[in-house]
C-alpha cells in the first residue's frame, strides 16, 4: 500500500470515530425519562436508590461517561466469550479484593487495551516502513489484546496464591494464640477478639470477618462454616470446621487448636523436604557447571604452565 492510501484509511477511521463520539455525546446529554420522573417519587426507597445511582458518576455526561459505557460493553462481551464467572468470583473472594466480576472484566479490558496500544504503536512504525506486513501486524495487535486480558487473570491467580501462602505461614502462631487464650479461661468470641486485636495479617483479617459476623447476630458455628466455605486452604477449612464441631459438641478447644497448629507445622516440614528433594538436580547445576570447572582449572593450570616452561 502507498502512503496516500494509508493516510486515506487513517483519515476515514478518525472521521468515523469522531462522528460516533459526537452522536454518543448528544445522546448522553438528552435527559432520559428516568431522570425526569424519579425526583418526584423520592419517597419510595427503591426509586430513591435508583435516583442516587443515576446521579452518580455513571450518569454524568461527557467523555468519561462515554468511555465507561464502552468499557462496560466490551467487558460484558469479554465475559460472554471467556465465561467462568463463578471461578472469577471465587478467586476474588479468596484474594480479598473488593471487586465484582464485572469490575474485574473491566480491568481485563483496560490491561488488554494498554497492551494493544503499545503493540499498535510499534506496529504502525513497522507498517509505514513495510506496508506488505500490515495483516500480520494487525493479528499481532489482536493477540496482544488477548494476552493483556489473560495476564490480568494470571495476576489474580498469583494474588490468590500469595495471600494463601501468607495465611499458611501465619496459621500456627494464630492457632497457638487462640489456644492459649481459651486455656486461660476466655470464651471463643473473646479469644477471637484478643487474637484479631493483637495480630496483623491475612489470616487475622479473615478472623476479623468472622468476629464481625458474630457481633452482628450470626452464630459462631455459622460464621466459622462461612470461613471454611470461602477459604481456599484445606488447613484453614479444617480448622474452622474443627472449631465449629468443638463448639457444638463440647470438645476442648485448646486441644483442638494445639493439634491443628502441630499438624500445620509438620505439613510445612514435609513440604520443605519434598521441595528440596524435587530441586536436588537443580542444586547440582552450579556445582557441576561452576564449582567443578573452577576447581579443575586451579588444579591443572599450574602444571600446564610448568610443563610449558620446562619443555624445549
Amino acid at each position: 500500500m502507498s502512503l496516500a492510501l494509508w493516510g486515506a484509511l487513517l483519515g476515514a477511521g478518525a472521521g468515523t470515530g469522531l462522528v460516533l463520539l459526537l452522536d454518543r455525546m448528544a445522546n448522553l446529554r438528552r435527559p432520559r425519562l428516568e431522570v425526569r420522573v424519579l425526583p418526584y417519587i423520592r419517597d419510595l426507597p427503591v426509586a430513591a436508590a435508583r435516583s442516587a445511582r443515576l446521579r452518580g458518576p455513571a450518569a454524568q455526561p461527557g467523555l468519561a461517561a462515554l468511555l465507561r459505557a464502552v468499557l462496560r460493553r466490551v467487558a460484558h462481551r469479554l465475559d460472554r466469550v471467556l465465561g467462568g464467572a463463578v471461578s472469577v468470583r471465587r478467586r476474588l473472594e479468596r484474594a480479598d479484593l473488593s471487586l465484582t466480576v464485572h469490575d474485574f472484566r473491566v480491568e481485563q479490558v483496560i490491561w488488554g487495551l494498554v497492551s494493544f496500544s503499545v503493540t499498535a504503536a510499534v506496529a504502525l512504525v513497522v507498517a509505514l516502513r513495510s506496508p506488505g506486513r500490515a495483516l500480520p501486524l494487525l493479528l499481532t495487535c489482536v493477540a496482544a489484546f488477548v494476552l493483556g486480558a489473560l495476564l490480568r487473570e494470571n495476576r489474580l491467580s498469583a494474588q490468590v496464591k500469595e495471600r494463601e501462602r501468607q495465611m499458611l505461614a501465619e496459621f500456627p502462631a494464630v492457632a497457638e494464640l487462640m489456644a492459649l487464650a481459651v486455656a486461660a479461661g476466655e470464651g471463643p468470641v473473646s479469644a477471637l477478639d484478643r487474637v484479631v486485636t493483637r495480630t496483623r495479617g491475612e489470616l487475622s483479617t479473615e478472623l476479623g470477618k468472622v468476629l464481625a459476623q458474630v457481633r452482628t447476630g450470626t452464630s459462631v458455628a455459622q460464621a466459622l462454616d462461612d470461613l471454611a466455605a470461602r477459604s481456599g486452604l484445606p488447613v484453614v477449612s479444617r480448622f474452622a470446621e474443627a472449631m465449629a464441631v468443638a463448639l457444638e459438641r463440647g470438645t476442648p478447644l485448646s486441644d483442638v487448636m494445639h493439634a491443628q497448629a502441630a499438624d500445620v507445622r509438620e505439613a510445612g516440614r514435609r513440604a520443605l523436604i519434598e521441595t528440596g528433594a524435587r530441586k536436588e538436580v537443580l542444586m547440582m547445576v552450579p556445582v557441576v557447571f561452576l564449582v567443578l570447572p573452577v576447581t579443575v582449572l586451579f588444579a591443572f593450570w599450574p602444571g600446564v604452565v610448568g610443563l610449558r616452561l620446562v619443555s624445549p
